[in-house]
């Protein structure tokens, strides 16, 4: 494993280790207590009752890193399950319209690019504005807008695998359609959607945290980057570092997701370039 895999990936594991295990070793994310002795602390205080805050606290004086912990659990959560839905939802219709073709390939290839054409943020605040805000609404929305791209990749991939002499000799045995489909074609289409599905995660993080600044994702007191980032924006001047935490927390985050997906895309062309070489060699 080289470092550009090694290193993101270690990232997110330590993050994802410590939203877990953090809100449950550090003080209470949704504590509030002392208001006016706690709020507002900067990075590295100390309160009256002898607490420390390695990164400070808001202005209802919950600690900072407590909740920003809590955020990365919720953010992470919704963003991969949001990014892993839409990519087995595009996974089935772009294999369905490869494999049916006619009128239902030129349907689902119609519908993923008449939503590609309108951009994802548009689709994501019209849907969660009529649905209302919340946890569930928002994992449906990333997984509705964000199928398409994988639809077609994989459309792409499985047309060119039903064509391989393995799934003719397949049929030639018997097989039926669904077994032909999904035992033999979607795993050997699965790598552009896998490929696809890790670059998107970092993109779902950044759209859920982008609805939750708005007011349309995930609702406080549920601690989610983008209301963590919202809560703060009035006090940029006076104490940064309640948006500047969570901002931090998020670019570095989607930075790492979207290195890992870059190193797991840049592999598989790498490994699909070996084959086709000893294919043609032999």
């Amino acid at each position: 494993m080289n470092a550009r895999v090694r290193v993101p990936l270690l990232f997110l594991g330590a993050l994802a280790l410590a939203a877990i295990v953090g809100p449950m070793l550090a003080h209470d994310p949704s504590a509030i207590g002392d208001v006016l002795a706690t709020r507002l602390l900067p990075p590295g205080a100390t309160d009256a009752a002898g607490q420390w805050h390695p990164l400070g606290t808001d202005r209802f004086g919950r600690d900072l890193l407590a909740r920003t912990l809590a955020a990365a659990r919720l953010s992470l959560a919704v963003g991969v399950a949001g990014s892993v839905l839409s990519g087995a939802l595009g996974t089935a219709l772009g294999a369905w319209a490869a494999w049916r073709g006619g009128a239902v390939d030129l349907t689902v290839t119609a519908v993923a690019d008449a939503l590609l054409a309108v951009p994802r943020i548009v689709l994501l605040l019209v849907v969660a504005a009529l649905w209302g805000p919340g946890v569930g609404t928002t994992v449906g929305v990333l997984a509705a807008t964000g199928w398409m791209g994988v639809a077609r990749l994989v459309r792409a991939e499985a047309l060119g695998v039903r064509r391989r002499d393995f799934v003719d000799g397949a049929r030639a045995l018997g097989a039926s359609d669904a077994r032909l489909l999904w035992r033999h074609v979607v795993p050997n289409a699965l790598g552009a959607a896998l490929v696809a599905t890790s670059l998107g995660v970092g993109n779902a993080i950044l759209l859920e945290s982008g609805l939750s600044f708005l007011g349309l994702g995930i609702q406080p007191p549920a601690p989610s980057w983008g209301n963590l980032i919202a809560g703060g924006r009035e006090l940029i001047v006076t104490a940064p570092w309640v948006a500047l935490v969570p901002g931090v927390a998020l670019v570095a985050t989607v930075l790492a997701c979207t290195l890992l997906g870059d190193a797991v895309r840049d592999r598989r062309a790498g490994e699909s370039g070996t084959a086709r070489l000893l294919a043609e060699r032999a």
